[in-house]
């Protein structure tokens, strides 16, 4: 089956009381045992439910892996998957991904003992030159968030195969639906489910999706003592959401792209950046990596920084927020914003600057979105 008809049908059918066609929510927390260790499945919510367990086999099944665990947000599924990891390991990661990836990476996770190096991943010469005798795990995130750098997945992976070292790909940006990472050699692909899998900003969670059963089992067990696990009713509006995610990643990026290039001839934007771009710097790689663009860019405005409350103001569309990935329009800046927690040193060395301004395209007519975003231009003279 083609990837909308997987959406739609993996993992629901799974009420043969009423053959209902959508998944019926368990939201009990505890279910009885027919006598001392004989039980149906399940016995408790937090190690398994029926709810979260479609989900899982969805997302397993559209991101090629051989399971997966829905937890309660995307930072549990990042925590829980670093737990794989113990102290005096070391992890190579961009040096220009998600803010709260970052402050996890930076401040958190040092205190149990784990080292990271920041890098840019762009160039695979340069993980290959931060790798140590201790190193255990890559973290990769592409395209980045928010100036959509994108990592050569398979030629990082190899240089993991060699060192038998972990890969994981967090491919909230383009989901399933434009990359696979685990086809391209990654061990593990992480998603904040809130995002594009969701796609309507009414739940919170994230997904850890393994390529073998081995590691699918392994972080089942991180997530159930960590406490880490999603609830039943986010588990149910998501895999709702999951059914629709091939049009409506089509139309955003289709909108996404005639904002990119309509943004990157405007004179009041220095740089644009978008995979779907033909200057993009990275075009041959994205051709053999991406199966589509995604609905994520971000521009640098060409105005000072004490201007952007007024360009804030002027929209009527787009709403000044943090997340994305939902079917109405956001913008915000990363600098006091989404990124914030990387202070302003992170910032710099990332390329994040006060101009940057990031943009989750929603499923708006792309006409309406452009004019809203004149709007903005116009009021900062």
């Amino acid at each position: 089956m083609r990837f909308e008809t997987r959406s739609v049908h993996t993992g629901v059918y799974k009420d043969t009381t009423f053959n209902s066609v959508t998944t019926p929510i368990y939201p009990t927390s505890t279910f009885y045992f027919d006598r001392i260790g004989v039980h149906k499945g399940y016995d408790y919510t937090r190690t398994g439910n029926p709810t979260r367990a479609a989900l899982e086999e969805n997302l397993a099944d559209l991101e090629g892996g051989a399971g997966a665990v829905v937890c309660a947000t995307g930072m549990a599924a990042i925590t829980t998957t670093l737990h794989l990891l113990q102290a005096g390991d070391h992890v190579i990661t961009g040096n220009d991904i998600y803010g709260g990836t970052y402050r996890l990476f930076d401040d958190l996770m040092p205190r149990m003992g784990i080292e990271f190096s920041f890098i840019d991943m762009t160039d695979p010469a340069n993980t290959e030159a931060a790798l140590r005798d201790n190193t255990k795990m890559i973290w990769i995130e592409t395209p980045s968030n928010p100036l959509l750098n994108i990592v050569d997945i398979a030629a990082t992976c190899a240089i993991a195969k060699q060192r038998g070292l972990l890969t994981v790909c967090d491919n909230t940006f383009l989901t399933p639906y434009c990359q696979r990472p685990l086809d391209l050699g990654c061990d593990l692909a992480v998603h904040s489910t809130t995002k594009y899998l969701n796609g309507h900003s009414d739940v919170v969670g994230g997904a850890v999706i393994a390529k073998t059963p081995e590691h699918a089992e392994r972080i089942k067990y991180l997530a159930n003592g960590l406490g880490t696990p999603g609830s039943p009713f986010d588990a149910f509006l998501t895999l709702r959401g999951v059914k629709t995610l091939g049009p409506r990643m089509r139309t955003h990026q289709e909108n996404a792209q005639q904002l990119a290039d309509w943004l990157e001839k405007h004179p009041r934007v220095q740089k644009t950046y978008y995979p779907g771009l033909e200057s993009h710097p990275q075009r041959e790689l994205i051709a053999r990596q991406h199966t589509g663009h995604g609905g994520m860019l971000s521009f640098d405005i060409d105005a000072p920084a004490e201007k952007l409350d007024d360009f804030f103001a002027a929209l009527d569309i787009f709403l000044l927020a943090e997340s994305l990935g939902g079917v109405e329009s956001l913008i915000e800046q990363p600098w006091s914003m989404s990124h914030a927690s990387m202070g302003e040193q992170g910032l710099k060395e990332s390329g994040i600057t006060p101009q940057t301004i990031r943009v989750s395209v929603g499923l708006e007519h792309p006409d309406d979105l452009i004019e809203d975003l004149e709007r903005g231009f116009k009021a900062i003279g």
